[in-house]
């Protein structure tokens, strides 16, 4: 909803230091692939374009970002997960958060949302500390260059937890006179809930996350050893090993994805629709799957795992069968 609210008021009245609303000038975004499904929805459904950009191990291509911005000034920010990223769980190194801040871009006001999802939610100890995006924009000159958003999703309850948006003291005086005209105040009640749930949890914020950490931990081992236990040598995928977040990112290196997702609903495991985590729903290789071990427990994983390797290797045989037939 934050982000939203954001997005919408840049539309219509620019951001700070903006001369106009972004809709004059047809706005277009810069987002990662593969990357989060709902920024590309909510920035599509508004209107903004989005450029594509690849998620590498040290975060988005900086060099990619770099260059569409100083060559475009209808590219008017970045929206992407730093910590963590969805579904690849990759993090922004320390030189290329420097980097993104410094960025020379054609539009002057040019602004990094950066959506700090799973800042705290680590799987492996000791964490690793995220670039201070906001320390690192004042000091290279650009101030009011990003917006951070966060929430307890995920930590408390969703949809009925906290979001939150950081900002420079400059840019919270400007975004707080809009918010004020939609809102009068925020449920203090329900704050107040979270605070007291946190402060009175053992550890606080860190022993929540620890303990969260504890349950799911063995999930994604599991997923990971199945992996490589069933596809490992067998040049049929590739997938990420993730200290936090969320998600697996499961690529296979033949374009079936689809067919991977099919294969596994007729055997009765549900997976996140093949190419959602591309703008459109396309993704232009068919091979990325997003794999959600969270939920189930640690029993329904291994078993769904179990199908997904092998929908992966009948789909790669149907595939290669295919092609030498073609050939």
């Amino acid at each position: 909803e934050l982000m939203s609210q954001v997005l919408s008021w840049a539309l219509i009245k620019g951001v700070k230091g903006s001369e106009r609303g972004w809709i004059h000038d047809s706005p277009r975004l810069i987002v990662t692939v593969p990357g989060y499904d709902r920024h590309f929805s909510l920035a599509e459904t508004l209107g903004y374009e989005l450029v594509t950009v690849p998620m590498l191990s040290t975060g988005p291509d900086i060099d990619a970002v770099a260059s569409l911005a100083k060559a475009d000034p209808r590219i008017k920010g970045m929206y992407f997960v730093p910590n963590y990223s969805n579904p690849t769980g990759d993090c922004l190194s320390d030189e290329s958060a420097e980097r993104l801040v410094r960025i020379a871009a054609a539009a002057p006001d040019f602004t990094v949302f950066a959506d700090d999802a799973y800042a705290v939610h680590h799987l492996v100890e000791p964490e690793a500390p995220a670039p201070n995006l906001l320390k690192l924009a004042e000091e290279a000159g650009h101030p009011d260059r990003v917006i951070l958003f966060g929430s307890t999703s995920k930590v408390t309850f969703a949809s009925g937890g906290l979001a939150f948006t950081g900002m420079n003291k400059g840019n919270l005086a400007h975004w707080a006179a809009l918010f004020s005209q939609q809102s009068i105040g925020p449920n203090k009640v329900e704050q107040w809930r979270h605070v007291q749930f946190l402060r009175n949890y053992p550890d606080g914020l860190k022993g929540l996350m620890r303990d969260h950490a504890r349950l799911l931990k063995p999930k994604f081992d599991c997923v990971t050893q199945l992996l490589e236990e069933e596809l490992g040598n067998r040049d049929l995928a590739r997938w990420s090993s993730p200290k936090g977040g969320y998600f697996i990112n499961l690529d296979t290196t033949r374009p079936v994805a689809t067919r991977v997702v099919e294969l596994a609903k007729e055997a009765g495991v549900a997976l996140t629709p093949s190419g959602a985590t591309y703008p459109g729903g396309r993704d232009p290789n068919n091979t990325n799957i997003r794999l959600a071990p969270t939920r189930p427990s640690l029993a329904d994983v291994a078993a769904a795992m179990k199908v997904v390797v092998c929908c992966v290797k009948l789909a790669s045989a149907e595939h290669d069968s295919q092609s030498q037939a073609s050939a």
